[in-house]
């Protein structure tokens, strides 16, 4: 019998992972991390994968160029990249910093052009191809991104991108910088560009309705190659596009993205204890309640078979994570059964008849889970009539 032909199946669409949380994320109203954080940062996002670290705006002064300079030396795999506004001198603080990477921010919407800088699009257009050849000629690589890109009209986007392409650009980034699309127009915005822009696309999603996320993988579906994110959804205002959530689910839809998911929750920890910011229990794939079940029709369900309320694409285990069977007010038997058994304590169903009215009084004034200690602690109030031995 002749040898089966191999596989020709196609390997997974590749996306990258540009994480800016050194920047954009320092930029959230209240958060200012010292070197050793950002260090600590640094080291876990190139441990964990992402493709390029945004590691700092170098026209911030000398002080910056210094920390971005040790953060720079300590990146092993992901490439360093300094923020710059479209000027020459941040470009000159930048060639401080020992990078190959630059991107340069560009105003693009009226409101953004006249309103902040007095200027034209005409005037845009010429400062992207000076700046841009110059960094080119100074050997950067640069990209070059449209600010405010969502409340401009799709015409001089596509100038702007074709200007940049002309003047040496690597990529162009679209920003949604006051976090307005939802994702049926981010998918318009990025499908027209690809289609009419030779350079790769990138996405910066706000979260100001609450839609980074959601727009950052409708960008990708679109198209976008490079999806801009923050751990923790950190930045400006409302935030950015969550790192984790952005590779989970990337990785869940068949997108491969290079990141480590088991590293995510450490990350996610560093990040959280560095800025101040505690996680909320509910944080999506890093929260400490996420993996956790208490309605009783779930754990019973669980407990048989783990894929009636856990789809493999967001197991705990597949983010080094584990379930948790948490005891409350909404416990059934099997659950409530499950921890006696797991604390050595008397479970046969008339304990568990009594226990449960106790139980969720306790819940409603203690605001928590059941710990063993609680359980057997209520335990003791059951009249004698109940447990071993009694009804």
């Amino acid at each position: 019998m002749a040898p089966a032909p191999p596989s020709s199946a196609p390997s997974p669409r590749r996306v990258f992972l540009c994480d800016t949380t050194l920047r954009d994320g320092e930029q959230t109203a209240g958060v200012a991390f010292s070197l050793d954080e950002k260090r600590a940062i640094a080291r876990a996002l190139d441990s964990a994968g992402v493709a390029e670290i945004e590691a700092g705006i170098a026209a911030m002064g000398d002080e910056e160029v210094a920390e971005i300079r040790v953060i720079v030396s300590e990146i092993r795999n992901a490439v360093p990249v300094v923020w710059c506004r479209l000027r020459e001198h941040d470009l000159d603080m930048a060639a401080r910093c020992e990078v190959t990477r630059v991107h340069f921010a560009v105003p693009t919407s009226e409101a953004q052009l006249a309103g902040k800088l007095r200027a034209d699009r005409l005037w845009a257009l010429s400062e992207t191809d000076r700046l841009v050849r110059l960094a080119t000629q100074r050997g950067y690589q640069v990209s070059v991104g449209a600010e405010d890109a969502s409340r401009t009209d799709i015409d001089f986007l596509v100038d702007l991108a074709n200007t940049a392409a002309r003047a040496g650009a690597i990529r162009y980034r679209i920003a949604d910088t006051l976090g307005i699309l939802h994702p049926m127009a981010t998918y318009g915005l990025v499908s027209n560009l690809v289609e009419r822009v030779a350079l790769p696309i990138e996405i910066h999603a706000h979260n100001d309705f609450g839609m980074a996320t959601a727009n950052t993988i409708m960008a990708a579906t679109a198209g976008a190659d490079y999806l801009s994110v923050t751990v923790n959804g950190l930045g400006e205002r409302a935030g950015n596009a969550a790192l984790e959530e952005v590779a989970a689910a990337m990785e869940a839809g068949g997108m491969a993205t290079g990141i480590h998911l088991p590293s995510l929750a450490d990350l996610s920890k560093t990040v959280a204890r560095a800025s101040g910011r505690a996680l909320p229990e509910a944080k999506p794939i890093t929260g400490d309640m996420v993996f956790a079940h208490e309605a009783g029709i779930h754990v019973d369900a669980i407990l048989k078979q783990a894929d009636t309320y856990e789809d493999p694409r967001c197991a705990p285990e597949r983010f080094g994570r584990e379930r948790r069977i948490v005891i409350g007010k909404h416990s059934g038997t099997a659950g409530l059964r499950a921890a006696l058994r797991a604390a050595n304590l008397p479970d046969d169903e008339a304990t568990v008849t009594g226990l449960k009215p106790l139980l969720r009084d306790h819940a409603i004034r203690t605001k928590r889970p059941a710990t063993p200690e609680d359980l057997s602690t209520l335990l003791r109030q059951l009249p004698p009539t109940f447990g071993p031995g009694g009804l």
